[in-house]
């Protein structure tokens, strides 16, 4: 056996180490990337640029994990740790600075589930989708690539229509953290309860806590928290009130 051939089995037998070594490298080659713009795109952002491309290689279903030397990255892309990466943002909250936002932190995550929800659905008319359960499904993913593909399953939508909602969370995610640098001084964003009025707005995580740690590391855990609370709202909400409200008007 040639080295080429061991190094190759001894990746694929270790593959969660090996996906965190893939991702690692990712990760630093679009840091750098992004430090070309001085601060105004998060490395996150080129990051998942650098994701996209690379399970469009990979196709299949699983994207690049379908690659044998590759499947560590499919576990380790998973929902746990995804679920244990949103969590842990926010352990970094003050709960005094929680306190201070008040109602306007709830009314802010209801106005940002309810224009994903507005948004999704006139695109998914425009493009020809009819069906109630279509329509609120690609609005769920508006709302975070998330709660699409949950309320798509738990409504029986077609696998094409819960792709479409992803493909729509994804896009959602990559506008937000590219777009949080340059309306962040605009719109005051530089304090706790700022960060989660936006975070209860824009509503993707991973979108949020990119886009604000280009603005202000400190910032994240607040804005994660009111995004991840979103996430959860969304989840119980576009399957059931979304759902008949979509259904009382489209029928």
């Amino acid at each position: 056996m040639n080295f080429g051939a061991m190094f190759g089995k001894v990746l694929m037998s270790n593959g969660l180490i090996t996906a965190f070594v893939i991702i690692a490298i990712t990760n630093l080659i679009a840091y750098k990337l992004a430090g070309l713009s001085k601060g105004r795109i998060h490395g996150s952002a080129v990051a998942i640029l650098f994701g996209l491309v690379l399970a469009y290689i990979g196709g299949g279903s699983k994207g690049i994990a379908t690659i044998p030397l590759f499947a560590g990255i499919g576990m380790m892309g998973g929902a746990m740790f995804r679920d244990f990466a949103i969590v842990s943002t926010a352990f970094g909250a003050d709960l005094r600075e929680i306190k201070k936002v008040g109602i306007v932190g709830v009314l802010s995550l209801v106005f940002g589930l309810i224009t994903s929800w507005i948004a999704g659905v006139v695109v998914a008319f425009a493009l020809g989708y009819r069906s109630s359960v279509d329509l609120v499904t690609i609005g769920a993913g508006v709302a975070t690539f998330v709660v699409g593909p949950v309320t798509g399953a738990a409504l029986g939508a077609s696998s094409e229509v819960i792709a479409i909602s992803i493909a729509a969370g994804v896009v959602k995610s990559l506008a937000v953290m590219i777009f949080t640098p340059f309306v962040a001084k605009p719109l005051g964003i530089n304090n706790p309860q700022s960060a989660m009025v936006f975070g209860g707005l824009a509503g993707t995580t991973s979108g949020t806590a990119a886009g604000m740690a280009a603005v202000d590391p400190k910032l994240v855990p607040y804005a994660a928290m009111t995004a991840t609370f979103y996430t959860g709202s969304g989840c119980l909400t576009f399957p059931s009130i979304f759902y008949f409200l979509t259904r009382a008007i489209f029928g």
